[in-house]
């Protein structure tokens, strides 16, 4: 995973967010918790494998060269660590998302820039895909699923708000269906991450998106 730090979190929390982003397994004086960000790190390399199989405790437990036990003395079970890994889905793209609508006044540079930080978050965190698309909560426990359905929601809302913004500075025709633009761009960003890891993430996320886009601009 490469560097791209999420979230508003400060002090140690913060710290050990951005030693998972960056991939880094030991900081200076093993930081309270530290434990649990290389349990997290180690899972998501995991998932990265372009032939993808579901991860057991055990498998997770002999890449760590630690007893599941030890697993289980951090995390309660294996739907915990998958929740860390969707936290950390929720912290980097909504901490992105927010500046994005904090910084960028136009509401379809807005979208443009979401849209170009979801396929790019994805393309960077490989392992992360498989959680956002779903493949990796196959007979996992139901409520991971709901999260990241959830999660989903939420981005879909993020574009719809800078489509309403777009109709108010009038850069598109005030009569344009808001929810169905902000799902089919939703529907974009799904179907470019499910590509990607059924490529084995060979593909490239970002390719034709900037064409892509001038499709969209065109259709309003």
């Amino acid at each position: 995973m490469t560097e791209l730090i999420g979230g508003s979190a400060n002090g140690s929390k913060a710290l050990q967010r951005q030693a998972f982003a960056r991939g880094q397994t030991t900081m200076p004086g093993r930081k309270p918790g530290q434990r649990k960000v290389e349990i997290l790190q180690t899972l998501a390399r995991m998932l990265e494998t372009p032939r993808w199989e579901k991860i057991t405790t055990a498998a997770l437990a002999a890449r760590l060269d630690v007893s599941e036990a030890a697993l289980y003395r951090h995390f309660a079970s294996k739907a915990q660590m998958y929740e860390g890994l969707i936290e950390f889905i929720e912290d980097s793209v909504f901490g992105l998302i927010n500046r994005i609508g904090t910084d960028e006044p136009s509401g379809l540079r807005q979208i443009e820039k979401t849209v170009t930080l979801l396929l790019g978050f994805a393309q960077k965190n490989p392992g992360m895909t498989r959680v956002l698309n779903g493949d990796a909560l196959v007979y996992e426990d139901p409520r991971l699923q709901a999260r990241i359905n959830q999660l989903l929601d939420r981005v879909e809302a993020s574009l719809k708000q800078s489509l309403r913004f777009a109709v108010q500075q009038e850069e598109v025709p005030a009569d344009i269906d808001q929810a169905a633009y902000a799902n089919l761009l939703l529907s974009l960003v799904i179907g470019r991450w499910q590509q990607f890891a059924k490529s084995g993430f060979k593909r490239d996320l970002m390719a034709m998106w900037p064409e892509q886009w001038k499709s969209v601009l065109n259709s309003f």
